[in-house]
This record gives C-alpha cells, sequence and structure tokens, in this order.
C-alpha cells in the first residue's frame, strides 16, 4: 500500500500530523486531536492513522481529463461525466460510493450463502460418515458371522469324516484279527499234527502203525493253508486350497471410493482489488493503466467510508 507523505497538524501548525480526522478531512497531532474529541461538535468524530490515509490527488479521465465520478455498469469501468454523453452515452452508471455499497451486499451476501452450504454440507458429511462407520460394522459383523458358520461347517465335516475313517478302519482291523486267529489255530493244529507223527515213529511198525499214518495223513491234508491277505491301504488326498478360495467361500464386499466433488468456480472478470479499510474486494474490467485503477478504488473507498450510512 502506498504511504502518504509527512502531513503538519494543520490546528497547531508545528507538531507532526499523525492522525486524520475523517469528518473535517484534516490533520492533527496526538495533542490537537484529544482536544478535538472533547469538543462538544466534534467529539464523536472518527481518526484514522495518517501513515494509513489514502495519497491524494483525483484520478482523470485519459480522454477528457474530467474527474472519474461515476461507474459504467454496462461496461464496468470508472468514466466522467463527458463520457456518459460520449462512447458510454445510453449506458447505465452509478456513483462510485454506490457501487461499492453494491459490491459490499454482494460480497456479504455470497459469504453468508457460501457459509451456510459449508454448514450444510458439513452435516451431511458428519451424518453420512456416521451411516458410513454403522455400515461397516454391519459388513465386519456379517464376515465374521459368515467365517464363524464356515468353521462350524467345516469342523463338523471333520468329524463326520473321521467317524467314517475310525468305522471303516475297524471293519478291516477285525477282518485282520480274525484271519490271525485262524492262523493261530492251524499252527496249533499243526504242531499237534507234528508230535503225533513223531511218537508213530517211535511206536512198533505193525499193520495197526500203517493205519495210524494214513489217519494222520488224511488229517494234515484236511489242514487248511492260511494265505497272506491283501493288506488294506489308507491315505489323505489333500485338496489343494488356496487363501482366494477361503476368501470367495466367505463371500465378497464392495467399497467404493470417496472421491472429492470439485469446487465450483465462480466466472472472474479483470482483477479483483481489497478495500484496505473494510476488506471487502472490489472487481474491475477496466484495461487502462492498473495503477491508475488502483489510486480510484483508493480514492472512492475513501469517500465511501467518509460518507455517512
Amino acid at each position: 500500500m502506498a504511504q502518504a507523505a509527512s502531513k503538519t497538524c494543520e490546528v497547531c501548525v508545528s507538531a507532526p500530523g499523525s492522525h486524520y480526522c475523517i469528518d473535517c478531512e484534516e490533520y492533527y497531532c496526538e495533542n490537537c486531536k484529544l482536544l478535538h474529541n472533547r469538543q462538544k461538535l466534534s467529539r464523536n468524530h472518527q481518526f484514522q492513522k495518517a501513515s494509513d490515509q489514502i495519497p491524494e490527488g483525483k484520478s482523470k479521465c485519459n480522454e477528457h481529463r474530467e474527474e472519474l465520478t461515476l461507474m459504467c455498469n454496462t461496461c464496468n469501468v470508472p468514466v466522467c461525466t463527458s463520457c456518459v454523453t460520449g462512447m458510454h452515452n445510453k449506458h447505465e452508471f452509478s456513483k462510485f460510493v454506490d457501487a461499492i455499497a453494491q459490491l459490499r451486499v454482494d460480497n456479504e451476501t455470497k459469504i453468508r450463502a457460501k457459509t451456510n452450504e459449508a454448514n450444510q454440507t458439513m452435516k451431511k458429511i458428519e451424518d453420512s460418515l456416521r451411516s458410513f462407520d454403522n455400515a461397516v460394522e454391519s459388513v465386519i459383523k456379517a464376515i465374521t458371522d459368515e467365517s464363524n458358520m464356515i468353521k462350524s461347517m467345516v469342523d463338523k465335516s471333520v468329524a463326520q469324516m473321521i467317524a467314517i475313517v475310525k468305522v471303516q478302519s475297524k471293519k478291516e482291523k477285525d477282518k485282520l484279527t480274525k484271519m490271525l486267529s485262524d492262523a493261530k489255530s492251524v499252527l496249533v493244529a499243526g504242531h499237534n499234527l507234528d508230535k503225533r507223527r513223531k511218537d508213530l515213529d517211535k511206536t512198533k511198525q505193525d499193520g495197526t502203525m500203517v493205519q495210524q499214518i494214513k489217519t494222520l495223513k488224511e488229517e494234515i491234508n484236511k489242514l487248511p493253508i492260511v494265505s497272506f491277505p491283501e493288506f488294506p491301504k489308507i491315505s489323505f488326498n489333500r485338496k489343494c486350497v488356496t487363501e482366494d478360495d477361503i476368501k470367495q467361500l466367505i463371500g465378497t464386499y464392495t467399497l467404493s471410493l470417496c472421491s472429492p466433488v470439485e469446487e465450483k468456480q465462480e466466472q472472474q472478470h479483470g482483477k479483483l482489488y481489497r478495500c484496505s479499510s473494510c476488506g471487502y474486494l472490489l472487481s474491475s474490467l477496466f484495461c487502462g493503466n492498473d495503477e491508475v485503477y488502483q489510486r480510484i478504488l483508493k480514492e472512492l473507498t475513501q469517500q465511501y467510508h467518509q460518507s455517512p450510512i
């Protein structure tokens, strides 16, 4: 921001004019300012620092060299009174003060609209966040319930399979046990026949012995021979199961990603200037010298703040 030139108090004309009375449009030193505020007619006058005072100097129309006092609403540029009947003939006009007032109203309206919209959006996001948290909990519970059910089914199937293996293996084992018992019986009978054979070898050889040997032979021939059976075999064929198979068995979920909405961009024309006193923004389509227009805007903001509202 441009700085004002050093001024002298316009009352005592000796001390530096460090304060500017907006109502009187005069510079005061510290002492004269205190006296000015004590007087009945001027006790409510408003002061600002002289360093914040906008430099003097009226902006002139480049074409007519007259003071720029109006704003052409059609072209959105500052004009002088001669421009009204010239190239801006039949256009719509407004005073600088009115233009600034309208801009302030527009800015205030837009700010309120945006803050209200932001507040509503915030509430919607909070509500949606709570709903999303509940949905997440529901999905987690569904996954847990499904996995518990599958675990229960697996445990039941495993128990049934083990029971069947035990029953079938017992049947085969019982067969083998009976075969073993039969083989033992044959062995005992063979031992007894072998003993009789040895006893006959010790007896007197006569006609009776011949008959006994024939009888022993017939019994030996009748003795069954137990052959070695085809032994049963048991094994487990493991099925190849991957983690993906388990996940597919449990089920799947879908989660749409959050995508932020693009911010609406309002169409802007020209440049924006901020008032140093009120903070409001002023816009323009002024196509001339930017420095000239800045001085114009500073000047009209000063006029606006000095005018009664």
